[in-house]
């Protein structure tokens, strides 16, 4: 089934059987890219993600001067070598892709050059100067526009180490960070209030770099990394959990289901999901693979496995600040869950949702009560009451392809079609999402 701009989901008829794939990692993959332009050789990324937002990293990082290679997904990258990037053809265009502009930003920094980095509309209204503040502290000359949005104006050279401390856990921010401190003149360290996805780490160490992270846990965290070259690597990159998510919640959703997800990523910072479907009620099996194959993940410090998830009776639960890093893209689909559970479920700490692709609280509470949902919106998060029946109707994405599947998602259990306007955007993360999920039902 096709991905068009407005698209009429129906209620699933069946249970959601069978087993499934999804695309590769995309916050792997960005930083796969990036990191390879960074690294002296070629370094192999199979599996590469399909989705738009990653085809904006592979075309940015050509524009800067690396060679890019392309054979179905496997991607290959020689970095930019000792002469450092290439100024781009006039703007760096960053698409859609937040992740692309302010991963650049940091890799971009340490180096004698002058560069702009843009994007399409949607982009161009996101907070940026969270990432300006600590390049700049660290030496590198960084504008935005009025309001800290983009474009970003970057000259990069001459930097020096800190030690920052993020006011919010950002996976984005830190690992903009940690790459400019790789050409800083002594160690850099970024503090963060509650660990956020760790990929950077796990990729600059599996790079030869020197990374030092305090012992785990779930309050404050440093990660330090001291200057020094990478080299490159071959990855082959898992399934991305984020992707996964709509199919393990629609199976949680729908009576009589049970849905197995094949060689998807495992990462502890990325699975808070799982947990909280376990806290509901779902029956959730987890079996991670032992990744001896040369190249894999595993082998660099990313888990891999395979999930199993069957239908129960759902209980409402709460999640607050410390759990939000480890599943905020997850956040809308939980909102939706909530809906079919037993009791009230509440989400506090989560205002980053309010700065993504859209105003995901808004733009979910609005979706949810157009569908008949009982849910209040909070400054930093929402309150559902449950269980509801969601009944058909008209809901918008937004322009978000996170919201896009989430609706999509809610059509399985509403009582008639929902027409969702927007469902293109799914391609940014999911290309072919909906032909997955039909193929489930």
């Amino acid at each position: 089934m096709k991905d068009t701009k407005d698209t009429e989901v129906l209620p699933a008829t069946r249970p959601l059987r069978g087993t499934a794939s999804v695309p590769a990692d995309k916050a792997i993959s960005h930083r796969g890219a990036i990191l390879g332009s960074l690294a002296t050789g070629t370094t192999v990324l199979r599996g590469y993600s399909p989705a738009g937002d990653c085809r904006s990293t592979i075309a940015a990082v050509r524009g800067l001067g690396a060679e890019i290679e392309e054979d179905g997904d496997v991607v290959c990258v020689t970095g930019w070598g000792d002469g450092g990037p290439a100024a781009p053809d006039g703007q760096l265009d960053c698409g859609r892709s937040g992740t692309t502009m302010r991963l650049l930003s940091g890799a971009l920094a340490g180096f004698p050059l002058k560069v702009v980095l843009s994007g399409d509309p949607q982009l161009m209204v996101r907070p940026m100067e969270r990432v300006a503040e600590p390049l700049r502290a660290m030496g590198a000359t960084v504008a935005t526009a009025a309001g800290g949005v983009p474009p970003i104006g970057l000259r990069g050279g001459s930097l020096h180490g800190i030690e920052y401390e993020l006011p919010v856990a950002s996976a984005q921010v830190k690992s903009a960070v940690l790459l400019a401190g790789l050409r800083a003149s002594g160690p850099t360290t970024v503090i963060e209030p509650v660990p956020s996805r760790d990929h950077t780490e796990r990729l600059l160490r599996a790079m030869g770099a020197r990374v030092v992270e305090s012992v785990g846990g779930d309050g404050p965290r440093s990660v330090r990394v001291d200057p020094g070259g990478l080299e490159a690597l071959e990855l082959t990159i898992p399934g991305d959990p984020s992707a996964a998510a709509p199919l393990l919640v629609a199976a949680a959703m729908v009576p009589g289901s049970d849905l197995t997800v094949v060689r998807v990523g495992l990462n502890p910072t990325r699975t808070g999901l799982l947990g909280v479907l376990r806290r509901m009620g779902s029956t959730i099996e987890t079996v991670s693979e032992s990744g001896d194959k040369s190249g894999d993940a595993a082998r660099e410090g990313e888990p891999i496995g395979v999930i199993r998830i069957r239908h129960r009776p759902l209980q409402g639960t709460r999640v607050g600040a410390a759990e939000i890093p480890s599943m905020v893209d997850e956040l809308p689909l939980l909102g939706l869950l909530a809906t079919q559970a037993e009791g009230t479920t509440e989400v506090r700490g989560a205002e980053e949702l309010r700065v993504k692709e859209s105003d995901r609280i808004a733009v979910l509470v609005a979706g949810l009560r157009a569908l008949g949902a009982d849910v209040e919106e909070l400054p930093d998060g929402f309150v559902v009451n449950g269980p509801t029946p969601l009944h058909a109707g008209d809901v918008t994405a937004a322009g978000d392809h996170r919201m896009a599947m989430t609706f999509a998602v809610a059509a399985l259990v509403a009582s008639g079609p929902v027409r969702v306007a927007g469902m293109q955007t799914v391609g940014d993360s999911f290309p072919g999402f909906m032909a997955t999920l039909q193929g489930l039902r």
